[in-house]
């Protein structure tokens, strides 16, 4: 088995990587400072509160309808609903606190409900009850909870759907008795999230360091019981070593090491492979592509484009190898 490059060999930024990502959108950019160089934690804050009122942030936020949908849907195929746009606001780190995520959101909160977007019988729900689905349930979780909304019952509904190989399947209620990565990651970062906020229980860390390990048990990519790789999804048929941005509901490598890197796990020996994967894929400028791009409007463009080096994934994969590279 591929074991991860030695400490020296995993790619570093040079001054001309970090000023390209610095040469870039208020949202992308404070990230950058924060996790990059070594800004102050006020010119970090002043950056990142301009994400509200110039650039993607903002063009994403006008375009939210009055009666607080985006898209004018809570969910749909195309990436530009409300549950994606707010995924969208998230990843872009849009504080919570701003007036004008407080306006935004609160009009989801008020007006948005499931209407026509899932099954029937969810119609009524609030968006932020959530649907039937835990893939669909962990995306919404995750940004209510960052939002600082009650998604509790959305967690509470995740929990009772874990099975007994410690992930989560939207299939399962068809006969399904196997994990789905997608599924699992997506859920995770609900899980993680309400932790991240305050709202936590030893129940819900429990359910959560169990789906965890069922990344881990399979190295991130390969089959318990075989220790064959994964190819590709068998839902989507996307390729898990192909990396795009935004992920949306799929899982690849660097997302599941960007789970394990947000929620503080050490590295060990099952995460080296992927880590290897990872930095394999460092162009010789010092950047990384993006790969892939899965179908749909977005209603935003926030990268330059399929097959072109990708500011948002040379970022990730940046922060994940630093992540690599303090273990013990």
């Amino acid at each position: 088995m591929t074991t991860s490059p030695p400490k020296w060999q995993i790619p570093k930024p040079n001054r001309s990587v970090i000023n390209w990502l610095l040469d870039s959108d208020p949202s992308l950019r404070w990230q950058v400072m924060r996790d990059l160089t070594d800004a102050s934690a006020d010119e970090v804050a002043a950056e990142r509160a301009r994400v509200a009122a110039e650039g993607w942030g903002a063009r994403l936020l006008y375009l939210q309808g009055g009666d607080g949908r985006w898209g004018g849907a809570a969910w749909n195929h195309g990436w530009d609903s409300t549950m994606h746009a707010l995924m969208l606001l998230r990843e872009m780190g849009l504080d919570p606190a701003s007036d004008q995520a407080c306006r935004a959101v609160g009009l989801v909160r008020d007006r948005v409900t499931w209407m026509g977007c899932g099954p029937q019988e969810c119609d009524n729900n609030a968006f932020f009850e959530g649907e039937a689905e835990p893939c669909i349930n962990g995306q919404v979780g995750a940004v209510g909870a960052y939002f600082g909304q009650d998604v509790q019952g959305i967690i509470d509904r995740l929990l009772g759907e874990q099975l007994s190989d410690g992930g989560w399947n939207c299939d399962a209620p068809n006969g399904s008795t196997r994990s789905s990565f997608n599924t699992t990651i997506c859920v995770l970062d609900a899980l993680l999230e309400h932790e991240r906020v305050g709202r936590g229980t030893p129940e819900v860390t429990e359910s959560r360091l169990r789906g965890q390990e069922y990344l881990l048990e399979r190295r991130l990519f390969r089959r318990r019981s075989t220790g064959e790789v994964i190819e590709r999804d068998r839902k989507s048929d996307t390729v898990w070593t192909r990396f795009a941005f935004p992920t949306w509901w799929h899982y690849d490598i660097l997302r599941g090491l960007e789970y394990l890197r947000n929620a503080g796990v050490t590295p060990d020996e099952r995460v080296a492979e992927a880590v290897a994967l990872v930095s394999s894929k460092c162009g010789d400028d010092g950047r990384w592509l993006l790969e892939t791009r899965y179908p749909g409007m977005m209603p935003v463009e926030i990268d330059e484009g399929e097959g072109r080096p990708s500011r948002w994934n040379t970022l990730r994969a940046l922060r994940v190898l630093d992540w690599y590279s303090t273990r013990d």
